[in-house]
C-alpha cells in the first residue's frame, strides 16, 4: 500500500505519481489522505490502480478514469466520474451536480443522494445511486443505466436518447421525451446485476423503467446498437 499525503504534495504531484505507476505493475495499492475538499483529485488514470480517498473531494474527482478503482470516503463535488471510460469509481457519501457527466463506460455507484443533472449527456455508462437524485437527472442521456433507488427530481431523462432509467421511487414529472415503458425480463436481468455490483438488496421487480419515446430525433430501429 502506498499513502499519499496531499496537504503535503498537492493535487499536481499526486497526479503525477498515479500517472507514471507502469500498466503491468502488482503493486496496486494506494491511498490519498488530506483530500481537503481539493479539485480533480486522481483524474486521467490510466492503470488498473485500487485508490482510496479518504475524505471529502471537490470538483471532478476521478474525472477520465480509465480501467482504475477509485473509492471517495466522503462526499464528492461537482463532476466525479466526469467523463469517465472504464473502471469503478465508488462514492460513499453524496454526490453533487453532474455526477458522470459524458461518462463513456465504466461503474459509478454513489451510495447517497446525487444532485441534479446526474449522468447529463451518458454516453455508455453504468450509475447506481443508492438514493435520490435531483432535476433533470440523465438530461440528453445517450447510452448506459442509471438506476435511482430513491426519487427522481424534476424533468428526468428530458431529451433523452437511448439510455436506461430505472427508478424505484417516484418520478413525478418527467422531462421532453421521456416516458414509462416496459420493464422485460432482459430489463429485470440487466438491473439485478446492476444492483449486484453495487452491493444493494433491492429487488428489480420494484423498479420502473423509463426511456424515450423517440418522436425528438430521427431514430431507426435497424441502427439501435449505434445510438
Amino acid at each position: 500500500m502506498h499513502e499519499l499525503d496531499l496537504k503535503a504534495l498537492g493535487v499536481t504531484a499526486i497526479n503525477q505519481n498515479l500517472y507514471h505507476v507502469p500498466k503491468d505493475t502488482n503493486d496496486r495499492q494506494w491511498s490519498i489522505r488530506n483530500p481537503m475538499g481539493q479539485h480533480a483529485i486522481a483524474c486521467g488514470v490510466d492503470a488498473p490502480l485500487m485508490i482510496d480517498v479518504m475524505g471529502h473531494v471537490g470538483f471532478y474527482c476521478g474525472g477520465m478514469n480509465k480501467e482504475a478503482e477509485i473509492t471517495i470516503h466522503g462526499h464528492a463535488g461537482v463532476g466525479v466520474a466526469e467523463n469517465m471510460m472504464s473502471g469503478v469509481v465508488w462514492v460513499k457519501g453524496n454526490a453533487s451536480e453532474s455526477a458522470g457527466a459524458t461518462a463513456n463506460g465504466g461503474l459509478l455507484v454513489i451510495e447517497g443522494d446525487a444532485s441534479s443533472r446526474c449522468g447529463i449527456s451518458m454516453k455508455g455508462v453504468d450509475i447506481v445511486v443508492g438514493g435520490s437524485v435531483g432535476h433533470m437527472s440523465a438530461f440528453m442521456a445517450q447510452r448506459g443505466n442509471l438506476v435511482v433507488c430513491g426519487n427522481a427530481g424534476e424533468a428526468l431523462g428530458d431529451s433523452i436518447y437511448e439510455a436506461r432509467l430505472y427508478v424505484k421511487g417516484r418520478a413525478d414529472n418527467l422531462g421532453s421525451d421521456c416516458i414509462e415503458k416496459e420493464m422485460r425480463s432482459e430489463h429485470l436481468e440487466d438491473l439485478a446485476r446492476l444492483l449486484e455490483r453495487a452491493r444493494l438488496k433491492h429487488k428489480p421487480q420494484a423498479f420502473r423503467r423509463y426511456g424515450s419515446a423517440r418522436k425528438l430525433y430521427n431514430f431507426n430501429v435497424d441502427h439501435a446498437d449505434a445510438y
